[in-house]
């Protein structure tokens, strides 16, 4: 229960391509961009620090001469730099001060960090034989200039990415706009409209999927068109044996005698079997054309010999009542081909059928089976006739449904499906049926010649 629970609401779950493309990709970059961004922030601050070092130490040495006139650091804030300078001379004697300075008395030398009076410095103190010079900044005003720069230098990062995003958007856009077309296509058609899809500017990722559908397309308007033909043909050849029996019956009612009414009850019988043997055939060529069109057929190895032995004694009742010497003239043993037992039945019986019903009276069929010898042969099934035969000219037009070759030959026996059921099955086999002239007996041979090495046909 619970397993098929979860496959309903597996199947119920729908997502749409664009928006998943959108959201991975756009996601993709907001993640780019802001570890960029922050990379690009945390190096622009740490290259700021780096020059305002460097800053320090240059300032510090043109300093070792003495302080310039004109310098002006009493001031402080420098050029907004808010440096501080103290000199002393060789014997710690204060030479210069800054204005506003605070600096520590003593100077540690190189860079150093320093607090003083809650304020944050760095220093950098520099000695010379004639004088020692430090100099600071401050730290507050330092690093907002740091974070100044840092920022100018994630700005173009934050000004790129949503520019970056709409131009990935319109191009998944623009890129499915072929499958949303395809898609309105497909809702516009009408009911009956099998006509192939339009392949053009299509991508490669999505043109075998129409390929693939014009061919399932191609296959059901043939479907359709086969089950029309079928159901305007079996209404017409159903037409006829209907109208016979409802004749039949009445005149059954119009006999006076019992002679005249047993006669009348014959008929009826007669015309009753023929019409259960024409639905009979009608049913089963549904289901073969059915099953080559949906290819569902179960297949596995088929014992050709007994498959023999079987069809020719369910006809030896039927072939002995015409006085017909039915019987096998060949059979290698171990014969086999790939298929459906079922079928394969229904389609020797029919042969066997045909020619049993063909055959004059007192006349003689062989059936032969083959195994397949040497590289290239497969199995191969022959029923001979010593019957009338078909005309070459007309062998073709043999396996179409309805054809009655007997209304040809002065008979009217036969619905005119058994070779139309014959070749429907040895196509979802893989067989080749061949009609020509008995050389042993002179009338009709039949030769279904199977697959080599007993191989399906492919699906």
């Amino acid at each position: 229960m619970t397993s098929k629970s979860a496959q309903v609401h597996a199947a119920d779950i729908h997502f749409s391509l664009k928006r998943r493309m959108l959201g991975f990709v756009l996601a993709c970059i907001l993640v780019a961009a802001t570890a960029l961004g922050v990379n690009a922030y945390r190096s622009a601050l740490h290259d700021a620090d780096a020059m305002f070092d460097l800053h320090l130490q240059q300032m510090a040495h043109s300093l070792r001469g003495g302080v310039p006139l004109g310098l002006g650091f009493d001031d402080g804030d420098r050029e907004g730099y808010d440096l501080f300078v103290q000199i002393w001379g060789p014997d710690g004697t204060p030479m210069f001060r800054s204005a506003r300075s605070a600096l520590p008395p003593r100077a540690v030398l190189g860079f150093s960090d320093a607090k003083v009076d809650g304020r944050r410095f760095r220093v950098y103190s520099l000695q010379t034989p004639m004088q020692t010079v430090q100099i600071a900044q401050d730290m507050d005003a330092r690093e907002a200039r740091a974070r100044a720069i840092a920022l100018r230098a994630t700005w173009p990062m934050a000004l790129m990415a949503p520019l970056l995003m709409l131009a990935v958007g319109w191009i998944i856009t623009r890129s499915l706009a072929p499958v949303e077309r395809m898609r309105r296509n497909v809702a516009q058609r009408a009911d009956d409209d099998l006509s192939p899809l339009s392949e053009e500017g299509l991508p490669d990722e999505v043109r075998p999927l129409v390929q693939e559908l014009n061919l399932l397309f191609g296959r059901v308007s043939s479907a359709f068109e086969a089950q029309k033909n079928f159901v305007a043909d079996a209404a017409h050849e159903l037409r006829s044996p209907l109208t016979a029996l409802k004749l039949q019956a009445e005149a059954l009612r119009r006999a006076g005698d019992q002679g005249s009414r047993e006669t009348a009850i014959a008929r009826l019988q007669g015309g009753i079997e023929r019409a259960i043997h024409l639905v009979g055939q009608l049913l089963q060529l549904a289901r073969q054309e059915a099953g080559e069109t949906v290819n569902t057929v179960p297949r596995g190895p088929v014992p050709l010999d007994e498959l023999v032995t079987q069809c020719v004694g369910a006809a030896l009742p039927q072939a002995q009542a015409r006085g017909i010497d039915l019987g096998v003239a060949h059979a290698d043993a171990g014969a086999v081909a790939q298929g459906d037992a079922s079928a394969l039945r229904t389609l020797l019986g029919n042969l066997v059928d045909n020619a049993v019903k063909y055959a004059p009276q007192g006349g003689q069929v062989d059936v032969s089976l083959r195994a397949g010898n040497g590289a290239g042969a497969g199995p191969m099934l022959e029923v001979e006739d010593n019957g009338p035969g078909i005309p070459e000219e007309e062998r073709e037009r043999a396996f179409d449904r309805f054809y009655r070759l007997g209304e040809r030959n002065g008979s009217a026996e036969g619905s005119g499906l058994g070779l139309a059921i014959v070749r429907a099955i040895a196509q979802q086999h893989g067989a080749q049926v061949l009609l020509d002239r008995s050389q042993r007996l002179g009338g009709l041979r039949v030769t279904v010649r199977f697959a080599p090495a007993a191989v399906a046909p492919p699906a």
